[in-house]
């Protein structure tokens, strides 16, 4: 079974780059990373605003609590590159022949990917928070939009990455399943008789025996012997 496990073909086999594109598990990845730039995008460039004209230091706009602003970017720039590196992982998956690689590859992305859902929760859970408690100013005011857009995403954002998650335990699953087949050699039933030897090829002639190569015809009645008469 080596090279044939966790949700892959056998190793070296050729990648459709259009069916690879079509599976559930990429889908999700390339929305996952979409989420985490506007997330970090949005505070980035518009999350930061004057708490008025006659101050100007930008102050997050997270009820101007700068962890709030540092740990949403923080979060968006984990799950970014994140992405990218699982993207290229599951591109180049097939290639990997050894089933120990593999199971440590799905294995890793399971636990990334659980422990994303978590970080997407708690920064869904801050800046919804500290949201509620910013008092609204002519400054807040024109960064809201992006500040619900961030909030929103990381809401969204907690949903594929639990989706992820969900696939990762499937593929390990799978491949655990199938690295516990047996080969071809032995019966599936455990009363069933081992196989026999092979039979020929059917050259061998069906006579199993033979005449021996020398023998002598033996007379009856040998030369110089006579049957007595009784």
């Amino acid at each position: 079974m080596e090279g044939a496990s966790f949700g892959a073909g056998r190793a070296g086999g050729a990648i459709d780059p259009v069916d690879f594109l079509k599976q559930p598990q990429t889908i999700l990845r390339v929305t996952a990373w979409i989420f985490s730039i506007v997330v970090f995008g949005s505070i980035v460039n518009e999350c930061y605003v004057n708490k008025d004209s006659q101050n100007p230091e930008l102050l997050c706009i997270f009820n101007e609590n700068e962890s709030a602003c540092s740990y949403g970017i923080a979060v968006g720039i984990i799950a970014f590159f994140g992405c990218i590196f699982f993207f290229v992982v599951d591109l180049y998956f097939q290639q990997i022949s050894s089933v120990k690689d593999r199971k440590r590859a799905v294995l890793l992305d399971l636990g990334f990917s659980g422990f994303l859902s978590f970080l997407w929760f708690v920064a869904f859970c801050f800046l919804a928070n500290q949201w509620q408690w910013t008092t609204m100013s002519k400054g807040v005011s024109q960064g809201a939009d992006a500040a619900q857009a961030a909030i929103t995403f990381s809401f969204f954002s907690i949903i594929v990455w639990v989706a992820l998650a969900v696939k990762a335990l499937q593929r390990y699953r799978l491949g655990t399943d199938m690295s516990l087949f047996a080969t071809d050699q032995f019966a599936t039933d455990p009363n069933a008789a081992y196989p026999g030897y092979p039979t020929g090829s059917g050259i061998e002639s069906t006579e199993t025996y033979q005449s021996p190569p020398f023998t002598e015809t033996l007379d009856a009645n040998p030369k110089g012997y006579q049957v007595p008469a009784y």
